[in-house]
């Protein structure tokens, strides 16, 4: 399992649409589970009501987990994913 810390810079956060952004992003990896943690909650990256949900904003450090498939590609292509977007 790769996994990486990455704090939330989007002036609103994870809402509607950058978590439908997220989702659409890990469908392209189908191989591979992500996993965004925040604290004690944790949800499947494929969820997206669950993400909403989460309640994450500004400020708030995440941690997102990939197992199975490429680890290492998925796992830089979701951190750069974040940096661009979120």
């Amino acid at each position: 399992m790769k996994s990486f810390e990455y704090t939330i810079t989007d002036p609103v956060g994870i809402h509607a649409r950058p978590a439908g952004v997220l989702v659409k992003e890990v469908k392209g990896f189908a191989g591979s589970t992500v996993t965004i943690q925040k604290g004690e909650k944790s949800v499947n990256a494929l969820k997206l009501m669950a993400l909403m949900q989460m309640g994450i904003k500004q400020g708030d450090t995440v941690t997102v987990s990939v197992e199975g498939g490429d680890e290492e590609a998925v796992c830089t292509a979701l951190e750069s994913f974040f940096k661009a977007n979120l």
